[in-house]
Parts: structure tokens; sequence; C-alpha cells
């Protein structure tokens, strides 16, 4: 599946698609005015050798061996220089032919003759093949002198000065555009960055503020950008205010629940032989575990739900030791932690210390003498994914068989009554890492108990 393109990508190709086209059609545009206005100043010299050559048959003055000398243009005596004229008399039954020098016994093709029309001036004008092969430009004019005959003059031009000419410019301009062209494709990438930099950084900081390293969108943006940098802390907000108002209500539900639950088993308490008293203390710890449970999970979703926080994870755990081996004191039990420093949870700490509290007060309950804790990062495995935690608690107590742990894992699950607990906490910890995007596991301690690693989304 292919990936989509970037908006600067796309704002790129496109100026850069616009820009090729405006600059070929230009260069178009240039290379035929260049072309045009090259022709009309080599049609100028024509004429000009045309209108010579139509006095001197007008008003023959001079003697024939002097006639046309003065056109003044020493390639008209150079044999096949590409510069021609030729005089042809067509009142005759056999036409007379007089022409320069140049084209030595040849003859040059009449435009008439390739269906070129006279144009207003009266006058032909086109390319023709001359003597050699040579590319001409050639003009011809009819002309009637009356009772002195009728002549077609015809002058030619070797055209190669024309192509060269329009050659040497569009090598020009096309230099020239492609400086130009790589000049405004640097602007415009210049441009499209600059003009999107605050996109860019609005980008950057909603990764801030979901990764918890910022709260809110902050600084100066463009009037254009400023209304969504506005709706957007006006919507992070408005998910705070929520959230607020949901742990409230949860707050309030606990208390409202149980208040009535605990006059329940009170009565209860109070009528303990009757076996109806007995069932009821039975029912109301069992809505009293599902009511803990439910409200808990309500808490654990309000609170993620809100954009993420950053917590340390070494002063956590560090804590997390020292008090469990204050509470376990009397058993001897010995609380190890080893903690990357770098590790940092993407997420509040109460939550942390309520996966990482369950998991080594349980560890710390069926110890013989040792818990080890080790929180170490994993370097994603995707480019761009974030890492993640590791948290991995061990104890040298008796373990769990398969079936055990699989049992221990259900809500209100407990193996042994005698140990403390309502059973909920492997469960707790197993709602919380789920909402965060993790996951317990139960395995083999190498050092003979039961191991509990625990992933979490890191920073």
């Amino acid at each position: 599946m292919m990936r989509q393109s970037s908006l600067a990508t796309r704002l790129f190709l496109s100026a850069t698609a616009w820009l090729v086209v405006i600059l070929a059609i230009t260069g178009i545009v240039l290379s035929s005015v260049y072309r045009n206005a090259t022709e009309r100043a080599f049609d100028r010299r024509l004429n000009l050798y045309l209108r010579t050559l139509i006095a001197e048959v007008a008003t023959p003055d001079d003697p024939p061996d002097r006639q046309f000398q003065s056109l003044g243009e020493p390639l008209f005596e150079l044999p096949l220089s590409g510069w021609y004229w030729q005089i042809t008399r067509s009142d005759t039954e056999k036409p007379e032919v007089r022409a320069s020098r140049s084209l030595w016994d040849k003859k040059l093709p009449k435009l008439e003759e390739q269906g070129i029309e006279l144009t207003a001036a009266g006058i032909r004008i086109g390319y023709v093949e001359g003597p050699e092969n040579q590319d001409l430009r050639m003009v011809e004019r009819p002309v009637d002198l009356g009772a002195d005959g009728k002549f077609l003059v015809s002058v030619a031009g070797d055209a190669s000065e024309i192509f060269d000419e329009t050659r040497s410019f569009d090598y020009y301009l096309g230099g020239t555009f492609t400086a130009l062209g790589i000049v405004l494709l640097l602007t415009t990438v210049f441009q499209v960055n600059y003009g999107l930099a605050p996109l860019k950084r609005i980008s950057e900081s909603i990764a801030d503020i979901r990764s918890g390293r910022a709260e809110r969108l902050e600084g100066e943006f463009p009037v254009e950008i400023a209304p969504l940098a506005r709706e957007t802390n006006a919507l992070i907000d408005a998910n705070r205010e929520i959230v607020e108002r949901a742990r409230t209500h949860v707050g309030n539900l606990a208390h409202a629940i149980k208040t009535p639950l605990s006059v329940i088993v009170n009565e209860a308490t109070t009528h303990a032989a009757d076996p109806f008293a007995a069932k009821v203390m039975e029912q109301a710890d069992v809505m009293r575990d599902q009511v803990a449970h439910h409200l808990e999970r309500a808490r654990i979703a309000a609170r993620v739900t809100i954009v993420s926080t950053v917590t340390e994870v070494a002063p956590a755990i560090e804590a997390l030791r020292r008090t469990m081996e204050k509470i376990h004191r009397e058993r001897g039990i010995v609380v190890e932690a080893t903690v990357d420093p770098a590790a940092r949870f993407r997420g509040e700490r109460q939550d942390l210390e309520e996966m990482a509290g369950n998991l080594v007060d349980n560890a710390c309950k069926w110890a013989t003498s040792r818990v080890s804790v080790e929180v170490t990062v994993e370097t994603p495995a995707k480019p761009g994914a974030a890492p993640m935690l590791r948290i991995v608690v061990d104890d040298d107590g008796r373990g769990l068989s398969p079936a055990e742990r699989a049992q221990v894992s259900r809500r209100g699950q407990r193996l042994d009554e005698s140990k403390p607990g309502s059973g909920l906490g492997l469960s707790i910890v197993n709602d919380l890492a789920a909402l965060y995007g993790g996951h317990l596991a139960l395995s083999d301690a190498p050092i003979g108990g039961l191991r509990a690693e625990l992933r979490l989304p890191g920073v």
C-alpha cells in the first residue's frame, strides 16, 4: 500500500509542474518571436537588394558589363556562396536569364511554382533549396515594364544565418531559463517549508502534548493558523473537564453504593447465626467486589482518556521497594530493584504505582526471602513507534502451575484464603495495562518462584 505523500511534497510537485509548463510555453513563445524578428531583418536585407535590381532593370543606364554593380555585396560574386540574384524575362518564347556570378551557371527555383502566393506588397517570399542543397531564404517579384518587357526578379540569401542566430538564441534562452527555473524551485522549496512551518510546529506540539511533555499549544501562530491552535487548546481543556467530571461521578457513585452495602453487612453481622444473614453477607461481599472492580475500571478508563502525562519510573519503583520492605519486614523479605535511569512511563504515576505495587505486593506475599524487580526500556521494532517499558517482578516462592496462573488472572480468584486480599490485584493490573495498550504475562522465575512480566508504553 502506497504511503500518502505529505502536503509539502504535493505543493512542491504542483508548483514544479506549473513552473515547468510556464517556462516551456514562455521559451517557445520567445523563441518564435526572436525567429520572426530575425526573419524580418533578413527579409529587409533581401528586399533592399531586390529593389536595387528592379531599379537597374527599369533604368539600364550603365553598360551591360557594369550593370548590377551597385548591390555592394561581394558574396554575389563568390561562386556558390549562398547569396544569389536572378532576373528572368518572361514575355519571350525563350526566357532570357541573367544571374549573379555566385550561381555558377545554375538557376534558382521559382516560388510561384511552389504555390506561394503574392503578398500585399506584390512579392513572394519563402524558403527554397538552392545549389549544393543549400537552404535559402528567397524573395521574388514580377515586374512589368510595358514595352520594355516582363521580368521576374529573384534574390536569395543563405538561410543558415537565420538558423544559426535562432539556434544560438535558443541555447542562451535554455540556459537562462534553466538557471531561472532552479532559482525559482529553490525559492518554492523555501516558501513551502516556511509557509508550512507553523503546521509542522503544531504537529510537534500535539505530539508533545500526547507524550506528556506539554499541556497546551504554546507560542505565536500566523493569523491563518491561530484559529486551529485556539480550537485545539479548547478541545484539550474540554477533554480535561469531561474527565474530571467523570472522576467526580465515579467517586460519588462509590460512596453512594458502598455506604448501603456497609449497612447491609453490619445488619447481617448482628444475626451471624442466621443462615439467611450468612447468605446476605456472602452476596454483599460479592457485590462489594463487583462494585470495587467496575468502579476501578471506570476510574482507570477516565484517566487514560485524558492527554497522556509522563512519569519517571525510577523514583516510583524505589519508593515502592522501601514501602514493601517495611510492610514485610517481619518475614525478612528483601526487595531488590534494578531500574534503567532513562525509563519513563507514558501515563500517570498513580496507575504505575498501582500496577507495580500489586505485582510486588503479591510477590512479597508468596516469596520465601527475596523479590527482584527489574525495569528496562525496549527499543521499538518499527521506525517511529514508541518504546516499551518491561517491568519484571520475580520471587523465590513456590511458583504456580499453568492452571494456577490462569486461575489467579481471573477477577476475584485466590489460591490461598490465608493470604490477605480480595483476589482483584492481578485482574486490576491486567485491566489497567490493557487500557494503556500493554499486557501482563506470568511465567516461571529464574530464582525459583513466579515471574510477572508487565509491558507498558514508554517515552
